[in-house]
Order: C-alpha cells, then structure tokens, then sequence
C-alpha cells in the first residue's frame, strides 16, 4: 500500500501537499510521503480547497460529498478523509500516481 493514503474504519485517510495557482489541476507525483497535487485555483476563500475537493471526486469515481478536509484549511499540508471503504475506491487510489 502507499503511504499517502491510510485506511480507516470509515474509509480512508489521503495525506497531501498541495500547490494552488498552477494552471491546470493534477497529480505531480510524491512530496516525501504525501501526494502532491497541483491546483488551477488560487489560494483565496477556499476557492483551492474546493478545487481539490472537486478533482479527488472526479478521480476517485465519488460524489464531493464523500470527501472531506480534516486538517490543513490554511495550509499546503492537508488531510482529506474518503468516506467510502470500497474495493473499486481502493484501486482508484492505488492508481492517482501512474495514471494523468
């Protein structure tokens, strides 16, 4: 298993480092043992926050609801819980690196 995503009782656990103000939102490969995300959003009135959000449901097959940031609001170091302990989410995680 990658160490940027935990499993939980509920789901799982995605640690991240996000970088806002790029110009097109993806994944950018490891930052240390976080995801790195690339974020087409400023970091202003959480306008980042919910692209992120946004992103991670598109590619995670999941409603944005199931998502949540738990730490991190104002910071490039975020927590996101995933509400669904899935097999098909599981596989999704798995492939946020190797796929665009």
């Amino acid at each position: 298993m990658a160490n940027y995503y935990q499993p939980t009782c509920q789901g799982y656990l995605l640690l991240l480092h996000v970088v806002p103000g790029a110009s097109r939102t993806e994944v950018a490969g490891l930052h240390g043992e976080r995801l790195k995300i690339k974020v087409a959003a400023p970091p202003e009135k959480g306008a980042a926050n919910a692209e992120l959000l946004k992103f991670l449901a598109r590619r995670l097959g999941l409603k944005t609801n199931a998502l949540h940031l738990r730490l991190g609001t104002h910071s490039r170091e975020k927590v996101v819980a995933v509400q669904d302990f899935s097999p098909e989410v599981a596989a999704r995680l798995q492939e946020l690196l190797s796929s665009p």
